[in-house]
């Protein structure tokens, strides 16, 4: 028997900006170690989700045990839109998090600002990418929902791993700004203070006139002639780790 309830709120969930859906067990693993509050978690075949979480993050498994919920196949298969092939699917509270949470956070390390990016998945990479780099946190501007399904999966739910917020509008920086942009001061990035934020325009019109006037210095990431620009998360990758050399 079809259970229309569940469904029904992990449907809801996937609307609701107070939750997170995490497809999937990497989204879960990160999740689950980074201190999710569950309120679902669930899978067709529960004893095959624990094995595999035995063998790529042994350290949820006993938690999985405890709380992982059995659903039938047909069910499963109508709580996504694409059902995740590791079996295992969570709503989460997300934690509440603010712009001013995302720039008051430790003083040295820097801070990544994604100005009104169009593409839920680039966020999601770039969220993973200043998880990995030791990022203080990371802010977006515009429409897109930086815990939007796509991006957490995109993120393999390392939004639970660092302060992560959306603002409508760019708020005020109480950090020094290092804009990323095609004509600024080429590498080595020499100078640039620990705790600065590292802003990145849109995918294709760059840093806005506005956020450029914010920024103290604009520097550029060498490309090979004729090659015109970088995925938005290898830009926020190449830029964090020149920071670390």
């Amino acid at each position: 028997m079809t259970d229309h309830a569940l469904i029904d709120r992990f449907r809801q969930a996937r609307r609701d900006t107070s939750l997170a859906v995490m497809d999937g067990l990497h989204a879960v693993k990160h999740g689950l170690r980074f201190g999710a509050e569950t309120l679902e978690l669930v899978s067709p075949n529960v004893d095959a989700a624990l094995n595999l979480a035995a063998e790529v993050a042994p350290d949820i498994r006993p938690r999985l045990a405890a709380e992982l919920a059995q659903v039938s196949e047909d069910d499963f298969r109508q709580l996504s839109p694409v059902p995740p092939d590791t079996g295992v699917i969570a709503i989460a509270r997300r934690p509440p998090v603010s712009a001013a949470d995302v720039l008051c956070g430790p003083a040295d390390a820097p801070v990544v600002l994604l100005e009104n990016p169009r593409n839920p998945f680039n966020i999601g990479a770039a969220v993973r990418v200043a998880a990995a780099a030791g990022a203080g946190g990371l802010l977006v501007t515009g429409m897109q929902d930086p815990w939007h399904p796509a991006a957490i999966v995109s993120a393999a739910g390392l939004q639970f791993a660092l302060p992560v917020a959306r603002v409508d509008g760019i708020p005020d920086l109480p950090r020094p700004v290092i804009a990323i942009d095609p004509q600024g001061e080429p590498m080595p990035w020499g100078g640039v203070p620990p705790g600065a934020i590292l802003a990145f325009g849109t995918e294709r019109h760059g840093a806005s006139p506005e956020l450029l006037s914010r920024a103290v210095r604009r520097l550029s990431i060498p490309m090979t002639p004729r090659v015109s620009s970088l995925n938005l998360a290898t830009s926020v990758a190449v830029a964090l780790y020149a920071l670390k050399v």
